[in-house]
């Protein structure tokens, strides 16, 4: 990797080898904060490692400890503990925390997480990895593709940007949501990388790729809500007007959606085990409009399924099947919600008075650490694109003098985002002095 390495073989292993799931109570604990950290870093290396295509090493780690199914199971106990306990946090009246920032960690761990396995999963070797926690995966990446169809009636994600009258919690409500639009994003691609393990041999005698075909069958409605033809596209987090002249041009979730339609619709074992029912074809029938020659310029295999819809055209329907099913199904979300259900106030009474209200000199500290962990020579590296301004979004060309971590398009910006960035700001650049 050269200057821009983060860990080296060793201490990745190390990290990989300590990886475990928390307990819903435990979310932002010390421990867990620490298990945090140790999630960004082996992120940033494997964006790192995919980028300059040099053997990818946290893939290999995570396969050979076994730990993609630990990354599933914190994947959803932080997806529970955001929809069951954060609204309780926000509805105290009288929790009015000097620094969200804590808090915002927990929110932001599962993009963390989702971001990993987006990088991941492009490897076969890591879904079959993830054995019966695949199934608890799909069904994941089911919640996110409705909350993406869901929204699509709306038009766009919540705006970035917060009123002058927002509290710190509401405006940290605002960046979950948010937050929430781009993870069910990083979920479509993991699911299509999911479509592409349909035909792949497995070791065990009970294939589990079959059980997960089965529950990925039920999503191809959702997967054509998201098929291209929109005028506008979601990039860097905001809504951008498409040029005319780009109209035609594909871009990569527009590309994820086509190969896991060509996947779950001509993979052998899935046209063996779909049920065609009047209602199905009539929406499969529907993609035929966007298949134009220029996309198939630009995904020539596609020219497949083009010629298996043209062929359903005369193919009969069948009724719904009514026979007696036998199916794996997920146990993590079920599992999760036994254990803690009737929980949820008294695990947001134990982590406001034990996790969410740290002293300033354990901020200074946390403050310390998120500095050593996210490095800006690293960040830039892996960064998709250029930075944008905290305030606007709009491109940015300058960074805060202070903390060196936000970006700011003009001075106006900088001054007007001053009031929700001051705090953060200052923690960071005492963390700074203090190394």
């Amino acid at each position: 990797m050269g200057d821009l390495e983060l860990l080296l073989p060793g201490e990745a292993e190390v990290l990989v080898r300590g990886l475990r799931s928390f307990p819903l109570r435990e979310m932002g604990s010390e421990g867990w904060n620490q298990q945090h950290e140790n999630l960004e870093k082996l992120n940033m290396q494997a964006i790192l490692d995919a980028t300059v295509s040099q053997g990818e090493p946290i893939q290999e780690l995570l396969v050979t400890h076994g730990k993609v199914p630990t990354l599933v199971e914190e994947l959803i106990t932080v997806e529970m503990w955001k929809q069951k306990v954060f609204p309780v946090l926000c509805r105290v009246e009288d929790f009015k925390p000097q620094n969200t920032f804590p808090i915002y960690m927990v929110v932001h761990h599962e993009a963390s997480i989702i971001n990993l396995l987006e990088t991941v999963f492009f490897h076969k070797e890591v879904c079959e990895s993830a054995e019966d926690t695949v199934l608890d995966l799909v069904d994941y990446c089911h919640r996110k593709l409705t909350l993406l169809v869901a929204r699509s009636g709306c038009g766009s994600p919540p705006e970035g940007e917060g009123s002058q009258d927002s509290n710190p919690m509401q405006e940290l409500q605002k960046q979950a949501e948010l937050m929430e639009f781009e993870i069910a994003l990083k979920a479509l691609s993991v699911l299509r990388y999911i479509t592409d393990c349909v035909d792949r041999q497995w070791s065990v005698s009970q294939p589990p790729q079959l059980a997960h075909l089965k529950r990925i069958q039920r999503l191809h409605p959702v997967c054509w809500f998201l098929s291209p033809g929109k005028l506008q596209q979601f990039e860097g987090s905001r809504w951008l007007t498409v040029a005319p002249s780009e109209q035609q041009k594909l871009r990569k979730l527009d590309g994820q959606v086509w190969i896991a339609l060509y996947n779950l619709l001509l993979s052998p074992e899935a046209q063996a085990r779909y049920c065609l029912t009047s209602f199905a074809k009539g929406q499969l029938l529907k993609l035929r409009a966007f298949l134009t020659d220029t996309l198939l310029d630009q995904l020539p295999n596609l020219a497949h399924l083009q010629s298996f819809l043209a062929q359903l055209t005369l193919t009969e329907t069948q009724p719904p099947k009514k026979d007696l099913v036998l199916e794996q199904i997920p146990e993590i979300w079920e599992r999760l919600e036994r254990e803690n259900r009737g929980k949820w106030q008294a695990i947001a009474k134990h982590q406001l008075q034990h996790v969410f209200s740290p002293s300033e000199q354990d901020l200074r500290l946390q403050a310390r650490r998120w500095a050593e962990t996210y490095r800006l020579d690293v960040l830039e590296a892996v960064a998709p694109e250029r930075p944008r301004c905290a305030y606007c979004s709009a491109e940015a060309s300058k960074r805060c003098s202070r903390c060196q971590n936000e970006w700011y398009c003009c001075r106006e910006c900088q001054v007007k985002h001053w009031e929700k960035h001051g705090k953060t700001c200052v923690l960071a650049a005492q963390g700074d002095r203090a190394k």
